[in-house]
């Protein structure tokens, strides 16, 4: 039996933050100077969509189902946009590591200042009614998954980018 859970059932704060996120994030960056190619500038926009579509299919669906998305706990078509949300996150997470030049031992707490701005930004999410977690799930739970992502993201980038390729 798989009950549909209802928590809101208008357009309102849930989905006013997810537009904002997502116009705030592609205005930033627009206006930031470009510095990567065509092909990196997709990679970073996509890879942060990707990650968020992996977890969220791993941990939010059953077996696990510890947290669901929107106004429902089945998918809506508004879910999708809230995917969008992550666009620009993976773009400024690599465009930020590069602009600042870190390297070896700097990327370590560059990668925890990001997970403490992820689980801000999800403790906002919960706030205004995009996420609802479900069977005991707490925020805490999801700083080692964005340690992990944050941490597979730059590995990736830097094997798909090697410094001699890009340009800089």
């Amino acid at each position: 039996m798989n009950d549909v859970i209802v928590y809101d059932n208008r357009f309102n704060a849930n989905e006013w933050f997810v537009i904002a996120m997502i116009v705030l994030g592609l205005l930033t960056i627009r206006v930031l100077p470009k510095k990567f190619t065509p092909t990196q500038t997709w990679f970073t926009l996509l890879t942060g969509v990707v990650f968020g579509l992996i977890f969220d299919h791993t941990i939010g669906v059953p077996p696990f189902d510890f947290y669901d998305v929107g106004d429902q706990s089945n998918y809506q078509l508004f879910d999708i946009f809230s995917y969008a949300m992550y666009v620009p996150f993976g773009y400024l997470f690599i465009y930020i590591y590069k602009r600042l030049g870190l390297k070896g031992f700097y990327t370590i707490p560059y990668i925890m200042i990001w997970t403490l701005m992820s689980v801000g930004i999800e403790w906002l999410c919960l706030l205004v009614g995009v996420f609802h977690y479900k069977h005991g799930y707490q925020i805490l739970y999801s700083i080692p998954i964005y340690l992990f992502i944050q941490s597979i993201h730059l590995l990736l980038f830097h094997i798909f980018f090697p410094e001699h390729k890009q340009g800089e």
